[in-house]
């Protein structure tokens, strides 16, 4: 009796493997402020820079969402005009500054 039972253990436990090795992987991605914890070092990613420079623009009372400044250019470029100034922000939102702008030169 005990053959039988180790058979039909053995024969679940054989069945239920590739349900078990099937299921999808939960990779998470790890920020540490605006880098990127990759293999245990940094690295500088526009994800985690997004997500940062909006925990930022938080900090300063201004309502937007990582997400909603990778998807909008323009909401990106809003934020940075409004506290592109904080040293924290500042390389992430490099050329789009009121004064990195190009001074037009009138005549």
């Amino acid at each position: 009796m005990s053959t039988v039972r180790t058979i039909l253990v053995a024969s679940l436990a054989m069945a239920s493997l590739p349900a078990i090795t099937a299921l999808p992987a939960h990779a998470k991605i790890r920020c540490d402020g605006p880098y990127q914890i990759v293999a245990g070092s940094p690295l500088a990613t526009p994800y985690c820079e997004d997500n940062y420079l909006a925990a930022v623009a938080r900090g300063y009372g201004i309502g937007v969402s990582g997400a909603a400044i990778r998807h909008n250019y323009n909401t990106k470029q809003h934020v940075c005009h409004q506290i592109g100034h904080d040293i924290r922000v500042a390389s992430i939102c490099a050329g789009m500054r009121p004064e990195d702008r190009p001074k037009l030169l009138v005549p």
